[in-house]
């Protein structure tokens, strides 16, 4: 299975599978932590930044597993981004999603942003990208090599510049797609992403 067709980056083959996982409070970073979850089955090395752990009970349980699968989670996020860039072949952006509001800049999220604007690595955000206005794009944010939309793609994502873009929206059921008048893309066999 290639679930992990949404990571086909030439900078993470198997043989370094090391993944930065960067989980914000809200509903992006419960995402992370189910990327990371993924990530983990499929052999790759994924470690967690979750410094604001959202108090709902089901992303507990979603730390909770992840924790069980042995997946580290860093204390702090090192400031000196030539530390991460050695340290991992790729960083997973699920700091601030499609539900973000405009002050977001509160901490940690806005040091966390300030650091991965400086990573050298490839960055694969998760439905928007971190620091971008859901509808108007890019101002200020993070410049990712890989946007992976989740349902659907945003407006914002008409701003993308990266390598790559995928959409996982397969889960969709039919009345949502016909209420929001989605026209998802075929997905080929037992994929569950596609890319754009």
């Amino acid at each position: 299975p290639r679930v992990l067709q949404a990571f086909p980056l030439p900078s993470l083959p198997r043989k370094q599978p090391t993944v930065l996982v960067v989980c914000g409070p809200a509903q992006n970073g419960a995402i992370g932590l189910v990327c990371a979850r993924h990530l983990r089955i499929f052999d790759y090395e994924p470690t967690i930044f979750y410094p604001k752990r959202s108090p709902d009970p089901l992303y507990r349980d979603f730390t909770t597993q992840c924790e069980k699968m042995d997946i580290p989670f860093l204390s702090y996020l090192p400031t000196e981004v030539q530390l991460i860039n050695d340290a991992y072949n790729a960083v997973v952006d699920a700091v601030l999603g499609a539900e973000a509001e405009v002050g977001e800049g509160r901490e940690p999220c806005a040091a966390i942003l300030a650091t991965l604007k400086h990573i050298r690595i490839p960055i694969v955000s998760l439905d928007v990208p971190s620091g971008w206005d859901v509808e108007s794009g890019g101002s200020g944010g993070i410049s990712p090599d890989v946007l992976v939309s989740l349902a659907a793609p945003k407006e914002c994502a008409r701003r993308f510049l990266g390598r790559q873009h995928f959409v996982a929206g397969r889960f969709l059921p039919y009345d949502v797609q016909k209420k929001f008048e989605l026209n998802p893309p075929e997905y080929p066999g037992t994929e569950c992403v596609v890319a754009l």
